[in-house]
């Protein structure tokens, strides 16, 4: 028993592989054993084989069985010192490699290697809950991953990859495959209450994106939220593609909806993809020369187009001619935007 006891205690120490391993060669070498030792029971290696699975597993279909005391030996001891105790060590080890995997997982110590993937990095959890739904609605199959210096995923979700660390370094960025993302989009730390301080750590990491870019010649796009208008310059310095105002634009909205009594309700139904009218973009084309017959083609569709990137003053100037790679947008309900996209 002492031996047994050595045996079966350094067996707990070994990794899943090697334990996989050394169970193949004993089943193996079983097998063969009785292949030899009962000729006339097993007339194949593969019926001698089936029968050490089967008395290993502790299964016993009985089609298969020794009738000499040697193989009636050989069979206690192969199921006693090892189908019970080195099976239960297997299953046991194969328990602990997908705990051990679940535990990497939530304290986001693991690689992310999927492609066209959603970077999000750092904030509240409120507000990634909201960002996470919009996602999904408008892309019901899209994957997220999100980097916050946090030991555990401050949201979870089936679609959710969460890698802990200090998302402006280089390591981290890349442990998130960010040279795949479909964009990355950088949240103000809420846990700052100075906005030069809120800013400050946006901007750095907003420099980490950029520089990881040019390192690996990958265009990265890059969404920002900025607390200050006045620090835009520093980070169209630091290519940032698009901004997003928090404080301020929430400021404007309020004084719009108290001008306009109801305006809120336009804002927030094109800035969810829920339900109703929203926004998408549209690519041209190839029979629409100007963006007048663009727009009463889209028109007739049930679609009303808006703009062309970030202009707005396309109304004014019907006969211009769309560049080949505008990229439109239009408000209209889904319906509608599968059949202009269909």
């Amino acid at each position: 028993m002492w031996i047994l006891h050595r045996f079966f205690s350094r067996l707990i120490k070994i990794n899943l592989w090697q334990i996989i391993s050394l169970t193949a060669g004993i089943i193996l070498l079983c097998s063969y054993s009785m292949y030899r030792l009962e000729p006339d029971t097993f007339p194949s290696y593969l019926d001698s084989l089936w029968w050490t699975m089967t008395t290993v597993v502790t299964v016993g279909y009985g089609d298969f069985y020794p009738k000499s005391d040697t193989g009636r030996i050989f069979t206690m001891l192969l199921l006693y010192t090892f189908g019970i105790g080195a099976m239960g060590i297997i299953i046991g080890k194969i328990f602990e490699s997908f705990s051990l995997y679940r535990q990497l997982k939530e304290e986001g110590k693991l690689y992310y290697s999927g492609k066209g993937h959603y970077l999000l990095i750092g904030s509240s959890k409120d507000k990634l809950t909201n960002v996470v739904e919009e996602l999904l609605n408008s892309e019901k199959n899209c994957e997220i991953v999100v980097i916050d210096n946090a030991n555990q995923s401050p949201i979870n979700h089936d679609r959710i990859h969460f890698i802990s660390g200090d998302p402006s370094e280089e390591d981290v960025l890349l442990k998130a495959n960010i040279l795949d993302a479909k964009s990355v989009s950088v949240f103000t730390d809420e846990r700052h209450d100075l906005s030069e301080y809120a800013d400050g750590k946006t901007l750095l990491i907003a420099s980490r994106v950029e520089y990881i870019s040019k390192k690996y010649d990958r265009s990265i796009y890059t969404i920002a939220e900025i607390m200050k208008e006045k620090h835009i310059s520093l980070f169209e310095h630091a290519k940032v593609d698009e901004f997003i105002l928090s404080n301020e634009s929430v400021s404007r909205l309020m004084a719009q909806a108290a001008v306009h009594p109801g305006s809120s309700n336009l804002f927030k139904q094109l800035l969810s993809k829920a339900d109703g009218e929203n926004l998408y973009e549209i690519r041209k084309k190839p029979h629409w020369n100007t963006y007048k017959a663009a727009s009463m083609e889209l028109f007739e569709m049930g679609a009303i187009l808006i703009s062309d990137g970030n202009h707005l003053d396309i109304a004014r100037r019907p006969n211009d001619p769309i560049p080949e790679q505008a990229k439109m947008f239009v408000i209209c309900d889904e319906e509608t935007y599968l059949k202009i996209v269909g």
